[in-house]
């Protein structure tokens, strides 16, 4: 067998060599090569590790910057909602009802309802609240006496009162100092609930208004309740130049008085007490309350001050 094979070398010399020295080199090559990857290769090289983006992308936990993303969309989109709600309704759905309950707008009055039981004389009667029946006096008016003395339209102030509050539902309205020294709640009358304390809603519901607008009644100041002692001198001023009540009647006792000889036209625009150093209108409660020999008249208030005396709290003149 070698003998043939040597014999076919032998008989084809010119291509079987190279062929075979081809075939050798190729061997070498591809040895060398394997060589060298085996040398090249580590663990972290090995086939069986996932790359870390790979792991990451395949893991099903996500990772802390998705997840904030995440959960600052959702936080986004319930502020969204909240919002479209308290813009379609006005308020906050959320916040307890109460809140807006106890919310009272700017001027408005806190009144108690009560029922007028008993009318003592113009400006005191006796009404039924909370439960309990009170003697209620009312605040910044006094009208003439009906009661121990009869002084004039004093008659007709306590039937005015009769006949506009007894059995009637009205609201009361306290001031700084709720009770005077005899006990008697001190009150502002309101025939109707108010809507706030302005002018108008006074003018229309207020009773101790009534009787100022009416003549029925002086404005009457006792500090410190004072919340409308300026508008009820206003009204009182209106009542008077109007001759109503008890404005009307007092001219002409005054204009007939014996200070003023009998004659009309002839009494004194302004008296005054030169006891207490007080000067008054002719028609107010307390001048006609001044003896003889303290009487002094004035014909301009002017003159009264420039004397030393001091305007009446009552009557404002």
């Amino acid at each position: 067998m070698t003998q043939n094979r040597r014999g076919f070398i032998n008989a084809n010399p010119k291509w079987i060599r190279p062929a075979v020295t081809a075939a050798l080199f190729l061997l070498v090559a591809l040895l060398a090569g394997a060589a060298l990857a085996g040398c090249g290769a580590g663990p972290e090289s090995s086939s069986s590790l996932v790359p870390p983006q790979t792991a990451l992308e395949a893991s099903s936990v996500a990772p802390p910057q998705v997840a904030l993303k995440e959960t600052l969309k959702r936080t986004e989109k319930i502020n969204d909602t909240q919002n479209d709600t308290i813009n379609q309704t006005g308020q906050n759905k959320s916040a307890p009802a109460e809140v807006y309950e106890q919310t009272a707008p700017p001027g408005s009055v806190k009144v108690t309802p009560a029922v007028v039981t008993i009318v003592v004389d113009g400006d005191t009667v006796y009404a039924s609240l909370n439960g309990r029946e009170e003697k209620v006096r009312f605040i910044g008016v006094d009208t003439p006496e009906s009661t121990r003395e009869v002084e004039p339209y004093g008659k007709e102030a306590s039937a005015y009162t009769q006949q506009r509050l007894a059995g009637r539902q009205v609201y009361l309205e306290l001031d700084v100092g709720e009770r005077d020294k005899y006990g008697r709640l001190l009150a502002y009358v309101w025939l109707e609930k108010p809507v706030n304390d302005s002018e108008a809603e006074v003018r229309a519901k207020m009773y101790n208004a009534e009787l100022l607008l009416n003549g029925y009644a002086q404005v009457m100041t006792v500090p410190p309740n004072v919340k409308y002692a300026d508008l009820f001198v206003k009204l009182q001023r209106e009542a008077r130049e109007a001759g109503k009540g008890l404005w009307g009647a007092a001219v002409t006792a005054s204009a007939l008085s014996p200070a003023s000889g009998g004659k009309s036209g002839s009494a004194a625009k302004y008296i005054g007490n030169s006891s207490s150093k007080k000067f008054h209108y002719p028609d107010c409660k307390w001048a006609k309350e001044i003896s003889p020999k303290n009487r002094v008249e004035f014909n301009s208030r002017e003159d009264a001050i420039k004397a030393g005396y001091q305007p009446c709290k009552v009557c404002r003149p």
